[in-house]
């Protein structure tokens, strides 16, 4: 069978119309405002409009702690949704938006691959609807005029070397994380130490992912800390009177993004926050309207489980009084067998030894999804043709010794076809019942909530906070923002904060260096290991293979 790349397939796909889309889905053209033939964003009204209609049945996706191996986390979403849908069912696909810095960085494009894909593929991984800059722009303001009240005589009394905002960009450019700026005399500002987050880390994202309307937007925006004054008092974006312009810079990037899959299911696509340093889920707004649109919504969160999943179900089902009704794990043979210790080139020969030793952390995140959380939850292994009937007969006996059933998937090579048992088994589940619960209650202390999510679902002994973290707690408290959810910045590489350290480990603490409140959005970020803000570009990035053709055509996108 000869070899397409997924660009390729994407591109020699048919494509339908939006409004056709639009039409399955049951939207009214009247709440579709096009972007084009093929994209579409759908009006907020809908959601206020359809109000009284039963929502449908909420599908998480979610996925082992991820390896260079890869899982296929969005493919096997995608596949789904068009397996549900060739099964008879209504289904709407739930996804976030790419940012420019994976797809010009390592990890590529965030739109589904070979034969369960979202299309206009390169669209959407590249300005797409113009959200992400939207975002930057509303950030960037915030920031410019932080400064500009600072230089025009700093009435609010703000202490420059205690400002936390920082501008941001969509781009992976680590020259930004560190720098001076205001340099080069009176008239060009006052010269400070400052940084650079990449977009999807900024707190305008999650905002924009958590707000319910453009009220909530506004009031959440006012709620932003920049930083404090000379006696400790947080300044708001609010007392800097932003909020009115940030939200007019947003007010088209709030309404939700209408796109296809190769299968024609519809989908919505809106907001990307990155789950290891945000909270790394599409928009409440655009899972809210996809419920009301369908009987089956299929969503996914970021990373694996221990953190995309645990900002879904801990944040965003929380503030958003979400339930799901199924979680699906998703896993590769070859990816368990890479955290058993089998390097990324040898991953093709069997190795029963080494997928013993991997199986933990699947093991771990099942136990955190029915245990912790306690919701129904199957096991979708994302089939490569080296994987032997040995391997997956062994993968399917240890996840049914927790009472999880496996499903293949096919989606990659065959589309919604291969999709076809997964979708039976999680309509199963869906009419379960289920005792959902958090990892936490509110109401704990900052550090009893992370030693919560430490103990429970990383597998840790414990937190430890450094002398900064813990006098920030205590001015968090005082602060009356102790109360809030936690949203912990860690590595995706491994449960720890430690990306060495694979499979499912014990016997280890996760050091808290910083804790900081992203009010507006309404959580603590707590900053772990090394994490960093703003990611950098890898020795070979995949922008070097990227181009387009004299009639436009674009390559090197995966």
């Amino acid at each position: 069978m000869e070899y397409k790349s997924d660009i390729e397939i994407a591109q020699e796909a048919e494509i339908l119309p939006i409004m056709q889309i639009a039409e399955k889905a049951g939207i009214d053209p009247s709440y579709v405002e096009l972007y084009g033939n093929y994209k579409a964003k759908i009006s907020n009204q809908l959601l206020k409009d359809d109000e009284d209609r039963p929502d449908g049945k909420l599908i998480l996706v979610t996925a082992i702690t991820p390896t260079p191996a890869g899982e296929g986390k969005t493919t096997t979403t995608v596949g789904l949704a068009d397996g549900l849908s060739r099964i008879g069912k209504k289904v709407t696909v739930a996804l976030r938006e790419p940012s420019l810095g994976p797809v010009f960085g390592v990890k590529g494009g965030a739109a589904g691959g070979g034969y369960a894909q979202v299309i206009p593929m390169e669209d959407i991984n590249l300005h797409f609807t113009g959200d992400l800059h939207a975002i930057g722009a509303a950030n960037n303001l915030l920031a410019a005029m932080l400064d500009n009240h600072i230089y025009q005589g700093n009435a609010l009394g703000i202490d420059s070397r205690k400002i936390t905002w920082h501008r941001c960009v969509d781009m992976n450019d680590r020259q930004l994380r560190f720098m001076a700026d205001g340099l080069g005399g009176k008239v060009n500002g006052v010269p400070r130490e400052d940084s650079f987050d990449i977009t999807v880390a900024s707190e305008v994202m999650a905002i924009l992912c958590l707000a319910s309307d453009i009220t909530d937007l506004k009031e959440r925006l006012a709620k932003i800390v920049v930083g404090y004054t000379f006696d400790d008092k947080p300044v708001t974006a609010g007392q800097l009177k932003a909020q009115g312009a940030m939200a007019a810079l947003l007010k088209d990037a709030l309404k939700p993004n209408l796109v296809q899959t190769l299968e024609h299911t519809p989908v919505l696509i809106h907001g990307g926050p990155f789950a290891n340093i945000a909270h790394g889920c599409n928009s409440v707004t655009a899972t809210k309207t996809a419920l009301k649109m369908a009987d089956y919504v299929v969503t996914e969160a970021g990373f694996g489980a221990d953190l995309g999943a645990e900002k879904f179900l801990d944040i965003k089902c929380r503030m958003a009084g979400l339930k799901p009704d199924a979680v699906v794990i998703v896993a590769t043979v070859r990816a368990l067998k890479n955290h058993g210790g089998v390097a990324k080139a040898d991953l093709n020969k069997e190795n029963l030894e080494a997928l013993k030793k991997g199986l933990p952390n699947l093991l771990k995140h099942i136990e955190n999804i029915t245990q912790v959380y306690k919701l129904p939850a199957v096991v979708a292994i994302n089939r490569f043709p080296t994987d032997t009937v040995a391997e997956l007969e062994l993968v399917r006996e240890e996840c049914q010794r927790l009472g999880v059933n496996v499903e293949l998937s096919e989606v990659w090579g065959k589309g919604g076809e291969g999709g076809e048992d997964l979708a039976r088994a999680v309509v199963k589940l869906c009419d379960e019942p289920n005792d959902f619960t958090y990892s936490y209650d509110l109401d704990d202390t900052i550090e009893g909530k992370l030693n919560a999510i430490a103990t429970k679902i990383y597998g840790a002994d414990g937190v430890v906070l450094t002398g900064p973290a813990k006098k920030q707690a205590d001015q968090l408290k005082s602060l009356g923002f102790d109360k809030l959810p936690i949203c912990v910045a860690k590595t995706q590489y491994s449960f720890s904060d430690n990306p060495a350290l694979l499979g499912a480990p014990s016997g280890f603490t996760v050091t808290v260096r910083n804790l900081k409140v992203s009010a507006g959005a309404g959580f603590i970020v707590a900053l772990t290991g090394d994490i960093m803000t703003m990611p950098g570009l890898p020795k070979v990035p995949a922008a070097e293979k990227i181009d387009v053709d004299e009639n436009g055509k674009i390559s090197g996108l995966f």
